[in-house]
């Protein structure tokens, strides 16, 4: 089998058509039909390009698509959607997307459009973005792949959740999140309620990784929006 490409699309009949399609032309597919479902297949598989509709259940596909880029800056991202308008298209693109192709649309174009993305993406150094080792001063160093964390060469045991908290804020340093978003990355729910289990997963956190709240050398509080991170790399 070719590259393997998910599909994030509520209609069946749209989907199974594209599927179909990609799959004579030797790429392996995967389909989810929800956002959530989506965004669940793209942290267990490896893709090579992802094909998402706005209108999602769960989760709308602008929200998969920044989901999505927080993870992967560089995976190829295409909206395919019946909202043709300048605003969605614009909104689209500001939130990572590559392309916007909108419905009804011709196949041919999109295994098109596929192939020219896929094109670029290969000379993308794969690796450095998806598995590489993160290095910061005073000894803090996260190993994606392993899902391992270490200070001043001692392992840190953690929980997956908080090692998920701990990788997504340093692959994207300085980028203030608010707890909303937090939890909807990693809880993978719209429940605000959830603030709460984001604050004490980032106090545990700052205590096994040896952080201070007042003097943090990693996680910044930005009070009354969120948290960052500041950990300087080590290079």
């Amino acid at each position: 089998m070719g590259e393997r490409l998910l599909i994030v699309e509520d209609d069946e009949a749209i989907a199974n058509i594209l599927k179909e399609h990609l799959e004579k032309e030797g790429y392996e597919v995967n389909w989810s039909s929800s956002g959530k479902e989506g965004l669940e297949d793209f942290k267990k598989y490896e893709f090579a390009l992802v094909m998402i509709d706005i209108m999602l259940p769960e989760m709308d596909g602008f929200t998969l698509c920044k989901n999505i880029r927080w993870i992967n800056e560089d995976i190829p991202v295409m909206i395919v959607s019946a909202k043709q308008t300048d605003v969605d298209k614009v909104k689209g693109l500001k939130l990572g997307a590559d392309d916007y192709i909108t419905k009804p649309f011709s196949l041919i174009e999109v295994s098109a459009r596929i192939e020219a993305h896929l094109r670029r993406y290969k000379k993308v150094d794969r690796e450095s973005a998806i598995n590489g080792i993160l290095k910061f001063k005073k000894g803090l160093i996260i190993i994606p792949e392993e899902k391992k964390v270490t200070v001043n060469e001692k392992e840190i045991q953690m929980t997956i959740k908080e090692f998920e908290l701990l990788s997504l804020m340093a692959q994207n340093p300085n980028k203030v999140f608010s707890k909303e978003e937090l939890y909807h990355h990693i809880w993978e729910s719209m429940d605000v309620e959830g603030n709460n289990t984001v604050t004490v997963h980032i106090k545990e956190l700052r205590e096994k990784i040896g952080d201070s709240s007042k003097n943090p050398t990693f996680i910044k509080t930005v009070w009354g929006v969120g948290y960052k991170f500041i950990g300087e790399k080590n290079v």
